[in-house]
């Protein structure tokens, strides 16, 4: 509708805000976007303000609240460096699939380029950890730009988008109308999509399917469940991404990843298919690539995932999908009972595979048994509690040893990033209040973003952090007492 006022480009932005629903904003304050924060100290009861302590502690912060949500998470960060500083999040964001918007506060217009103060070209910048990148020249056009950067956030493969935000144009008073909340465009499969599944499905006796990537919801799992029970196909989760199916139901088998067992890695080596849904299948996910092997795996693949740029761009699937993980999930549930006692036999051994490999942790190597803790949580735990990891090999505990439950209860980075672990455990219990969250941390992460912890102090946000110390940067000085 069309505003009876003139406003600010500032409060223009923050109304395009709460028409998409946007409930909390991670940042930290930059005199390039004061007119943001001035339109946001008045919208404080329909808008959270998170004010963090370093752009990257932020930037975490609003990818776990895209994980958690499933809405873009928000950022506001000024120019030049909190623009550099925000960028280890943005590209998690862009790795993990999160949705994420990120609006950078920019020099006047003119200004431009003549590399003012603190000036940075975010097109060139931030071109390859975004989907998109654009600038507000013209604040009359801010409803339209912020519309289609959820849009574009929220659709095909989900990721970070980025608009820069000139300081005068948010100062500028203009008249324009706002647009309509924005919606998740979702592609479905086709019927000959999914009767060439059925027949690829019906011929395997060692099928797998590897879970991952975003989109994901209690009803996608609740799908999924249905179609693991009806075909007798084992279910795996790709690097990270253990709670998009209940780790305690018979059907699970394992994660593929850094802390893969080697049965479970054998098994997708002997499966005679594979199916992947709403993974990527990257590096971590397929040891490097050697579990499939590109471009033409030995083993079938029906690869299905919402952006069609994806398929193809390192495997060439049998099957190709173009479908989001909820509507293919329903979908499959849909097809109805398929059971097949060899497959029922190769997923019963998978998950005897699993359950053993449950107990048998490695000799504690210090006074600390990582092995015992990790059981303890499993058994205390209740299903909603949120475990987020940081970087590093203390996380492999986490990883093969917890057992994920509900759903969204695993935070971690797919990037690699270090310093994620408290940022994200902080951003879990402000989201959830009420469910239990632990973060693993290793002493190096911790020190990484360990001064978000008087973010949560300042917002009364109450996570329980587990610093794993082991002196040192573990992973490395794993590689090179291997390598050197």
């Amino acid at each position: 509708m069309a505003s009876s006022e003139a406003r600010t480009g500032g409060q223009v932005l923050v109304d395009a805000l709460r028409i998409h629903d946007v409930d909390t904003v991670f940042c930290v304050p930059g005199e390039s976007y004061l007119a943001v924060i001035d339109a946001l100290h008045d919208s404080t009861n329909a808008i959270r303000t998170i004010v963090c302590r370093q752009e990257g502690g932020a930037a975490f912060m609003a990818e776990a609240y895209g994980k958690l949500t499933g809405k873009p998470g928000v950022l506001l960060v000024t120019r030049g460096p909190g623009a550099c500083n925000a960028s280890v999040g943005v590209h998690t964001a862009h790795q993990d699939s999160t949705p994420m918007v990120v609006l950078i506060g920019q020099v006047g217009r003119a200004a431009e380029y003549r590399e003012g103060f603190q000036e940075l070209d975010y097109h060139t910048f931030y071109a390859p950890l975004t989907k998109w990148v654009a600038q507000a020249d013209d604040p009359a056009r801010l409803p339209e730009l912020i519309s289609q950067a959820f849009y574009r956030s929220s659709s095909g493969r989900r990721g970070p988008v980025a608009l820069s935000l000139p300081e005068d144009a948010l100062r500028q008073r203009v008249e324009v109308a706002d647009t309509r909340p924005f919606k998740i465009v979702e592609p479905a499969p086709g019927r000959a999509d999914l009767a060439a599944f059925k027949k690829l499905l019906a011929g395997a006796k060692k099928p797998v399917l590897i879970l991952g990537g975003s989109g994901w919801s209690d009803a996608a799992r609740d799908d999924i469940r249905t179609f693991a029970e009806n075909t007798d196909v084992p279910v795996l989760a790709s690097f990270r991404c253990q709670d998009r199916f209940d780790n305690t139901h018979p059907s699970y088998v394992g994660e593929l990843g850094t802390s893969v067992a080697p049965k479970l890695a054998q098994r997708v080596l002997d499966s005679d298919l594979v199916i992947a849904l709403g993974a990527r299948l990257g590096e971590q996910t397929t040891r490097e690539y050697s579990l499939l092997v590109p471009p033409c795996p030995t083993q079938p693949l029906v690869h299905i995932y919402p952006d069609p740029n994806e398929l193809g761009r390192v495997y060439q699937p049998d099957l190709p999908i173009v479908s989001s993980v909820r509507t293919f999930a329903e979908a499959a549930a849909a097809l109805g009972p398929m059971n097949d006692a060899e497959r029922q036999a190769w997923t019963a051994a998978a998950r005897a595979d699993y359950e053993e490999q449950l107990t048998q942790t490695p000799p504690a190597v210090c006074d600390l048994d990582m092995g015992k803790v990790i059981a303890h949580l499993r058994e205390r735990l209740p299903a909603n509690a949120i475990i987020t990891t940081d970087a590093g090999n203390f996380s492999s505990w986490a990883q093969r040893f917890y057992q994920y439950r509900g759903f969204p209860t695993q935070l971690g980075p797919t990037s690699g990033a270090m310093g994620y672990g408290v940022p994200a455990a902080i951003a879990a219990r402000l989201v959830y209040p009420d469910r239990p969250v632990v973060g693993f941390v290793g002493d190096g992460g911790a020190l990484m973003s360990g001064q978000e912890i008087a973010t949560a102090v300042h917002h009364g946000i109450d996570p329980v952090i587990i610093v794993v110390n082991n002196n040192s940067y573990g992973t490395i000085r794993m590689h090179q007492e291997r390598d050197y």
